[in-house]
């Protein structure tokens, strides 16, 4: 059975580059009727927070991206110890001690020697006396997993065939000075346990995959298929990290960018596939394939997520919007014909609220200087209400008897008299719908 997971850590908010890891693996388990697993990596106490684990599930829930099953770290540290053990046995697993600075200042050596800064290994050397005057100098040392020094090659589902020099990369650390488990060994353990099959994350963890193919071999586990997408930039093709703060998944809700507009973008952007609104999840999964992905850079514009959200508010039924509507007191018996004229000229649900301010209230009127004296001639000439679908065309024909204005000439000033806007609605539609006006 497929088995995918999403791991994201509780110390922040999920952004757009979150999700598109979230989304992935989720796609490719419901394709095949597999399990989704949520796994929190709270293993860092101190950065970990329940606020933020809330607010991932909060999140994912509003995108409809539900899991089976909801794993934390910080319940497995046992198994996580045990594994320590089991490597430590089998020879991979050695305790180093040096500072932060001492590495620092190997790596500057090794570079200005145009050597690659990969860890020299000198604590294999250690002799236990040493050790124990280093534990007793220091505390106690990291834990680095000692990799065999030979090619790694792996299939990846996006990059093709792949193939990393164990020797060009440091022995990577699994437990900190402080005994907290870091992301590789739980992670690993996590995947072996949980019998993950598939794992899609973004390109930047290449070379970690790497590492861990050896440590899953070396705890006999079976290395699941990994596929590493393109990582997002901007619009002008610049670095994303600085701005995924401002797009958190909570602030483009706040927005009122819609879950579906977000997942339609998201599943399709960097494939060869063009994007497409979906009406459905279902839609989504059925279309999407992980091959048509590339591995270039893919340029992400949160511009491009309001007109996908434009579009699908204005495909809600009237039904779905009913008990909202009522919400804003627009009366049953007008509410149906009021969201059939609203909805083309929403950008977000929320804006229907002003459009029923309009209708309610009335708009301030915006009267240019050269037609102060047609708008008073028109004024004078409007039918008194109620108003149906014809009195539009009444109105402007007599108005148009009376001024001779034709075309955009007479329309527009009378539009701009009614709403306040330049643009809106057929008016002959909005009409009927209109309580006030403040001519």
């Amino acid at each position: 059975m497929t088995v995918t997971r999403f791991a994201p850590s509780p110390t922040g908010y999920i952004h757009i580059g979150n999700l598109r890891t979230a989304l992935f693996n989720y796609m490719i388990a419901r394709q095949s009727g597999g399990q989704f697993i949520l796994r929190l990596d709270d293993t860092d106490p101190e950065r970990s927070k329940q606020e933020y684990a809330d607010a991932i599930m909060q999140d994912l829930e509003w995108l409809g991206l539900t899991w089976d099953r909801i794993e934390k770290q910080s319940e497995r540290l046992d198994r996580y110890e045990a594994a320590a053990d089991e490597l430590r046995e089998k020879g991979r697993f050695y305790e180093c001690f040096e500072t932060p600075i001492e590495l620092d200042l190997k790596r500057k050596k090794q570079l200005n020697m145009g050597k690659p800064p990969v860890y020299d290994r000198t604590a294999l050397d250690l002799s236990d006396e040493q050790k124990d005057a280093l534990r007793a100098e220091r505390g106690s040392g990291h834990w680095r997993f000692k990799l065999d020094q030979d090619r790694i090659e792996w299939t990846d589902g996006i990059l093709g065939n792949l193939s990393i020099d164990a020797a060009s990369v440091s022995d990577p650390v699994l437990i900190r000075g402080d005994g907290q488990f870091l992301y590789t060994l739980a992670s690993v353990c996590d995947d072996i346990d949980f019998g993950i099959t598939q794992v899609v994350r973004g390109s930047d963890h290449v070379t970690n995959t790497a590492t861990q193919i050896q440590i899953i071999e070396a705890m006999g586990g079976s290395v699941p298929f990994f596929a590493h997408h393109s990582l997002l930039t901007g619009p002008q093709g610049e670095a994303l990290s600085k701005r995924l703060g401002t797009l958190a998944l909570r602030d483009l809700r706040g927005q009122g960018i819609e879950p579906m507009a977000l997942l339609s973008l998201m599943a399709r952007l960097g494939s060869s596939d063009p994007v497409e609104l979906r009406g459905s999840m279902d839609e989504l999964v059925a279309g999407f394939d992980l091959a048509k992905f590339g591995s270039a850079p893919t340029k992400f514009d949160v511009e491009d997520l309001k007109p996908l959200t434009s579009k699908y508010v204005a495909a809600l039924p009237y039904e779905t919007m009913a008990d909202a509507l009522a919400a804003l007191g627009v009366p049953g018996e007008v509410a149906a014909d009021f969201w059939s004229v609203a909805r083309e000229n929403l950008e977000t649900r929320a804006d229907v609220a002003k459009w029923w301010e309009l209708c309610r209230d009335g708009a301030e009127p915006l009267v240019d200087a050269e037609d102060q004296e047609f708008v008073a001639t028109a004024k004078d000439l409007l039918p008194a209400a109620p108003w149906t679908s014809d009195t539009w065309s009444e109105w402007t024909t007599s108005v148009k008897a009376a001024t001779g204005r034709k075309g955009k000439g007479l329309f527009m000033p009378l539009r701009k008299a009614l709403t306040g806007m330049q643009h809106g609605p057929d008016m002959s539609r909005l009409m009927p719908l209109l309580q006030k006006v403040n001519l």
